[in-house]
């Protein structure tokens, strides 16, 4: 027990370090042991390269120790020039010698010692390259959506947005978990290590200039502070925020959020349907997953659809949006349809079947600050 309690705390200590770190998802690169052989095969070639340039010329060269250049004295030669070592003892004397030796042969110790420091060249140029990346992504990020805790409710709601198109350069996850961030870039999503109720945080994940921001904490006290800080950052960003209880839904409305979900309630009410009436129920759950059998959706009204009744269109209409008002399909107003207004809609999904998700995985766990699970 001792045991897991320091693994625990081991691992909220690093937590907290890489508190607002930006991480971008990376190309895959190859395994290390493979990198280092091909950095080893490219050094010998150019090693060899070099001894057959000497040899090709072995009379231009002098040995001060015994006047003759043999094919040991032209493998020394290329190797202690390459290293810059440079002993002296044997040196190009003729000048077609000293040219190949200024326009060939030093442009290969160059490459020589770049291939040999290779890997300390790579790791101090890992920083410059990383805040290049994400001096780019900065620019090129607009109008991008933020999930806030990624645990199986911002798991599904992204997975939900992904399969109506949204791209995975337009999202950005915010988790205090590490872990969670890493599995995050290895589905080729950006993450942000860190609490979504701090303002630092947010700014890193660039949510004042976001179109959308869900909410999907485990606790409800920590969506209030989600919201709250979101909205002061972004006064026209849409936030959807999820909530555990009921009686917690009007004070998340009061703290900027656009519309609450309540997950306990939504998950109580299927329930008590599926007893009442397990088809209904069954229709009611199909209508939740996105992509199996049939989907809602919310689409604008087509020309062939305008100045027609709710009941002559193609889908299964269940309320029409004509500007802010939500207009139900048995109210007079509803028909016929204006080529302005939009519509709620029940549809044959075009996945039925079974479609790949966009977001492998199983669901993950959340961490002690209650922003990732459930």
């Amino acid at each position: 027990m001792k045991h897991h309690g320091r693994e625990a705390r081991a691992s909220h200590e690093e937590d907290q370090l890489a508190t607002g770190r930006i991480s971008l998802p990376r190309p895959i690169v190859e395994h290390p042991l493979r990198q280092v052989g091909q950095r080893l095969a490219l050094a010998l070639f150019v090693m060899l390269l070099t001894v057959l340039i000497v040899i090709a010329d072995r009379s231009g060269y002098k040995d001060n120790v015994d006047g003759h250049v043999s094919l040991l004295d032209t493998v020394y030669y290329a190797t202690v020039t390459l290293s810059t070592t440079g002993y002296g003892d044997i040196v190009p004397a003729s000048d077609t010698a000293r040219l190949v030796n200024v326009v060939v042969v030093t442009p290969l110790r160059v490459l020589f010692l770049i291939i040999l420091v290779g890997t300390t060249l790579e790791v101090l140029a890992e920083r410059t390259r990383e805040e290049w990346r994400q001096k780019r992504w900065r620019l090129a990020l607009r109008d991008h959506t933020v999930v806030v805790g990624f645990g199986t409710k911002g798991r599904s709601a992204l997975e939900t947005l992904m399969a109506t198109g949204l791209k995975k350069q337009q999202v950005v996850v915010v988790d205090p978990s590490s872990k969670v961030i890493e599995m995050v870039n290895a589905e080729g999503l950006t993450g942000v290590v860190g609490d979504g109720t701090r303002s630092d945080v947010l700014l890193r994940a660039e949510a004042q200039r976001a179109r959308q921001i869900i909410v999907a904490t485990q606790r409800d006290d920590t969506a209030v502070l989600v919201t709250l800080t979101a909205r002061q950052l972004n006064r026209g960003v849409k936030i959807i925020a999820a909530v555990r209880e009921e009686e917690n839904a009007p004070l998340l409305r009061q703290s900027g959020a656009d519309a609450v979900i309540t997950s306990a309630s939504a998950a109580g009410r299927l329930l008590g349907l599926s007893v009442l009436s397990p088809t209904a129920g069954t229709v009611l759950e199909d209508l939740i997953h996105q992509g199996t059998g049939l989907d809602i959706v919310e689409r604008p009204v087509t020309k062939a659809e305008a100045g027609r009744s709710v009941r002559d269109t193609e889908d299964l209409v269940v309320s029409v949006l004509r500007g802010h008002r939500l207009i139900g399909y048995d109210d007079p107003e509803a028909s016929p349809l204006q080529l302005t207004d939009r519509v709620i809609a029940i549809k044959r999904s075009k996945g039925t079947g079974g479609t790949a998700n966009p977001l492998k995985g199983a669901a993950w766990n959340g961490s002690s600050t209650g922003m990732s699970a459930e």
